[in-house]
């Protein structure tokens, strides 16, 4: 029995959708945000898009950029964690943190972008390695990051993608910087 040609039609069009959401998600990933650590710039439930390719195709990573990144800290179903954290030191960066301010490179950095304004804890100077980022949340007094020995320094291989559009909620839909 021949197949009519509607039904041709309709199979042909779920194949196209299945290969074009195939190479999408190739680049893009959608994830949302689960803790506070990111306000406020990101809040819970916000739901966002990463570029999985930003750093392989488009360039290095960049003093800034916001990251999702796979860490050894577990979820209640055992599996690792993923973290949205800021980018504030690259490879071969020097970062210090005294007086509630950070220190990238020696010079104070200008962040605009923090929850209360300051960062609470103090550290020596540090240089980041070729093969890791140093990151922190946003909301520095609610965040484990990069200060914590738990998370540490950031193995590049373990950045699943940096955020760069947020979908939801729709009154905040747009570019992220």
């Amino acid at each position: 029995m021949a197949m009519n040609e509607s039904a041709k039609e309709w199979i042909k069009d779920i194949l196209v959708a299945v290969v074009v959401s195939f190479v999408i998600l190739q680049f893009v990933k959608p994830t949302i945000v689960r803790e506070h650590s990111m306000e406020h710039t990101l809040h819970e439930n916000d739901y966002i898009l990463l570029s999985r390719q930003a750093y392989t195709l488009f360039g290095e990573p960049q003093t800034g950029d916001i990251i999702v990144f796979r860490s050894e800290l577990k979820t209640n179903a055992g599996e690792n964690k993923l973290l949205v954290k800021r980018i504030v030191g690259a490879p071969g960066d020097t970062i210090a943190i005294r007086d509630g301010v950070v220190f990238l490179n020696g010079e104070p950095l200008e962040e605009g972008y923090l929850k209360d304004g300051f960062t609470d804890t103090d550290m020596e100077e540090i240089q980041v390695p070729d093969d890791a980022l140093f990151a922190m949340g946003d909301n520095r007094q609610n965040s484990m990051d990069s200060r914590d020995e738990r998370v540490g320094l950031v193995p590049l291989d373990q950045v699943v993608g940096k955020a760069f559009f947020r979908l939801y909620p729709f009154n905040d839909i747009g570019k992220l910087d």
